[in-house]
């Protein structure tokens, strides 16, 4: 399996960017984190820094299986107008077998705004369709369509997740690793604390 690659840049939505690297991981998927700026050390949108696995500019991506976007503000402005990250999106497209996750404002910011959403599914944080330039959208947590995963926001960053590992490894393999986090997808949720 090849290696898969999470792109950090300043403002990433933390809950968005951690999630995916620890389920991925618990999956036995290989997964490295990019940081975009000079640092390894980037800040995050509610000011946690986390330290990058490698620097964009001393990586070679070599056919990644995904490649996966967090959002958050100005995060997923900065994924944007990182010029060389477009690049690899589209080798990303071109592939026979790379795949694209991206989450809340990321679909529509940096996606939707490269015009490579048009003809699919796809969701994202509630106000940011029309970036989502020729994309049916979609009000749901998660929506897989193609080479594409998106997730709506950070509350539903572990389902994201567990759909990229889906989509990766199969139905049993997402169950087993949302199982040993205590996530069962058939069991309703009761929010009532009163």
């Amino acid at each position: 399996m090849k290696t898969s690659y999470l792109f950090l840049a300043a403002g990433f939505e933390e809950i968005e960017a951690l999630t995916p690297i620890d389920v991925l991981r618990r999956a036995g998927i290989p997964v490295k984190t990019v940081s975009i700026t000079e640092s390894l050390q980037v800040t995050g949108a509610h000011g946690i820094t986390v330290k990058a696995d490698v620097l964009f500019d001393n990586t070679l991506f070599d056919h990644p299986e995904w490649i996966i976007f967090p959002g958050g503000l100005p995060g997923a402005d900065n994924l944007y107008d990182f010029a060389p990250l477009h690049g690899v999106i589209d080798n990303q497209l071109r592939s026979d077998h790379g795949k694209i996750a991206a989450i809340c404002a990321s679909p529509a910011v940096l996606l939707g705004q490269l015009g490579v959403l048009q003809g699919h599914k796809a969701t994202c944080y509630p106000g940011f369709e029309e970036k989502m330039k020729g994309a049916e959208a979609i009000a749901a947590p998660v929506v897989t369509d193609g080479k594409f995963v998106t997730g709506n926001g950070p509350a539903n960053s572990l389902i994201w997740a567990l759909e990229i590992v889906r989509q990766t490894l199969g139905d049993a393999k997402a169950r087993e690793v949302g199982a040993g986090m205590l996530h069962y997808d058939e069991a309703p949720v009761d929010y009532n604390f009163g």
